[in-house]
């Protein structure tokens, strides 16, 4: 047996950290002393330990490694792997943001050094005003969080995709993301998904034809703000207001796209000439 503290040293946790632990259910000492409850820990829990650290070391949550721990042994190797790769999956996003992050900085940099303003790249965004066509979407509508939205976008457009094959009806275009809430608030905006299609039915509406200024844009959503700002400046200056919620068009399926750089999305500000 090990008293708390060799098996802190030899596992590199603090005493402090293998009390919680024992608190919240994730590794219990094999022994307490009832007289003055001192913490014991076998050599055989030393693995244990090592596999919770190691699973830490891939930034699995606590309550991630719980939920392995408590795995049936004849499940856990198959549902071990799932998780696994689903966890480097999320390290590579990670990874690429902080990528495209970095060349963000780099071009700043130099930008800088140059007497370019970091801000610059706000000029490069072109406006023009165009008028749309009516388009029939099958759409759902949901308040989602800004936590939500990832999930949230792959999640009902498959919904709406689904429907689209069960009932054979005939998809026209890429999908569309409307945003109605009139202010940013985390907790929740109204969000509806839509993807345009030909056929009138049950769950579909129509977007009627209209005057609008579009963006397109190249490049990770994140950026969109970009664009959002620019439009609302462009329809400031020119004498216009905007009539309906902004909404968004997706060229690219983000499945497919190697780098966020190559994501393809046009923003639509339904306007009218201010009077």
């Amino acid at each position: 047996m090990l008293s708390i503290g060799e098996f802190s040293k030899i596992c590199e946790v603090s005493t402090k950290t293998l009390r919680y632990y024992d608190e919240i259910g994730l590794i219990h000492p094999d022994e307490i002393n009832p007289e003055n409850g001192y913490r014991y820990y076998s050599t055989k829990q030393l693995t244990k330990m090592l596999f919770i650290n190691r699973l830490k070391s891939y930034y699995f949550s606590l309550e991630e490694i719980k939920d392995i721990l408590e795995l049936e042994q004849d499940q856990s190797e198959e549902k071990l792997s799932a998780a696994l790769n689903l966890k480097k999956r999320e390290i590579q996003e990670k990874l690429r943001a902080y990528e495209y992050t970095l060349k963000q900085i780099n071009s700043d940099v130099i930008n800088l050094e140059k007497g370019i303003s970091m801000m610059s790249y706000l000029n490069k965004i072109e406006v023009q005003l165009v008028d749309t066509k009516p388009m029939n979407i099958l759409f759902t509508r949901q308040m989602l969080s800004s936590d939500d939205y990832e999930l949230g976008y792959g999640m009902y457009f498959s919904k709406l995709y689904e429907k689209i094959a069960s009932e054979k009806l005939t998809l026209l275009g890429t999908p569309i993301t409307i945003y109605h809430s009139h202010e940013y608030n985390p907790a929740g905006n109204d969000t509806e998904f839509a993807l345009p299609i030909e056929e009138i039915v049950k769950g579909t509406r129509e977007i009627p034809v209209g005057l609008c200024a579009k963006s397109v844009y190249k490049g990770p959503y994140s950026e969109l703000t970009s664009v959002y700002a620019k439009l609302r400046e462009w329809i400031e200056n020119e004498g216009y207001e905007l009539v309906k919620s902004p909404y968004e068009i997706y060229l690219t399926d983000p499945t497919q796209a190697t780098v966020p750089e190559d994501l393809v999305t046009e923003v639509y500000f339904p306007v009218k000439k201010r009077s």
